[in-house]
């Protein structure tokens, strides 16, 4: 084979290998989906919605999170990562509303656009895409003023609240105390605790609360509790049945597992303001799908708040938002 034959055939290889890269490359879109955690139902069900979204779409998505909730550091470096491996785009459900800004902030100057969902990051407006989330001052004003009603407007509550810095849980807590407050006769007798990152820990804290607002005859010097998230409502749920108080006070809690709503069947949890987690990660990802194709996107997009009890359980409607078809899209 002469020189000349070598050189031709060695451009056309080259050529070929170029066209495949580039065929392989145009077009395509990958979306890292970044949750606070993997452990908790709810995430399972934010991550069925985004891999519906990506089947609907055409994308690949990469679902990556922490092993806990206050996995702050090792979520801030996935994040890093995301924006090292040049994703098309990222959707963050950020573990703190201000250590996760650098590193989005960040993302955005590299040109790897973010779409926030479930929890907002502070001043974040000018370097993200979209924030997709609960209205959850709006769903801590119903759990307030269903709790009210539930108590006869009258009585003393506690809030044990999540984390510090989560902004989505914390939202959630000052419309409940907004929203108690306009209940006269309510006193809110604790509301600096806090339940933290598990079940486990939101246990503990609730039996230490137990312990101080429990009388001499065993029974709780208080009427009802509110709880904002999936592990504090559980931690509390537990720690009640373990004092065998589960029932003798009124429990609104927030979100809605299969423990969580066992214990609504079982009248041991008044009510639940209840969240759309799959429609959270469909809609996380169809907006980012949006954005990369050249469309305008609003900068809030509501995913939907309910307040469910022991009686509406059996709608349709609320049997289609607590029990998704997880199983269909996480095969």
């Amino acid at each position: 084979m002469s020189r000349k034959t070598k050189l031709v055939l060695s451009l056309i290889s080259m050529a070929v290998f170029v066209g495949c890269a580039g065929d392989k490359d145009a077009g395509k879109i990958t979306i890292a989906v970044i949750p606070k955690g993997t452990t908790h139902s709810f995430w399972q069900s934010v991550h069925a919605g985004a891999v519906k979204a990506s089947q609907e779409f055409g994308v690949e998505i990469l679902w990556v999170g922490p092993d806990r909730e206050d996995a702050r550091q090792q979520q801030i470096s996935i994040v890093d990562n995301q924006v090292i491996n040049q994703v098309s785009g990222i959707v963050l459900a950020p573990l703190d509303d201000m250590a996760l800004r650098r590193p989005v902030e960040a993302a955005a100057n590299q040109k790897i656009p973010v779409v926030v969902f479930d929890s907002a990051l502070q001043d974040a407006q000018n370097f993200t895409v979209s924030f997709v989330a609960t209205d959850n001052h709006y769903g801590g004003i119903l759990a307030g003023k269903h709790l009210g009603e539930l108590l006869g407007r009258k009585g003393k509550v506690i809030l044990l609240r999540y984390a510090e810095g989560s902004a989505s849980t914390e939202e959630r807590e000052a419309g409940f105390l907004r929203s108690i407050s306009e209940f006269p006769d309510i006193e809110v007798v604790s509301s600096d605790q806090y339940g933290g990152a598990t079940a486990t820990s939101a246990q503990q804290a609730s039996e230490n609360l137990i312990l101080r607002f429990k009388d001499s005859d065993g029974t709780l010097a208080v009427d009802g509790i509110f709880t904002p998230n999936e592990s504090t409502t559980f931690g509390m749920l537990q720690a009640l049945r373990r004092s065998r108080l589960a029932g003798t006070v009124t429990l609104v809690g927030f979100d809605a597992s299969e423990p969580l709503i066992e214990g609504l069947q079982n009248a041991e949890i008044a009510g639940l303001v209840v969240q759309n987690p799959f429609n959270m990660g469909y809609l996380g990802v169809k907006t980012m799908v949006r954005h990369l194709r050249g469309e305008t996107i609003e900068k809030r997009i509501d995913t939907g708040v309910t307040f469910i009890n022991k009686a509406s359980l059996a709608q349709p409607e609320i049997q289609e938002l607590i029990k998704p078809d997880l199983a269909k899209w996480l095969k």
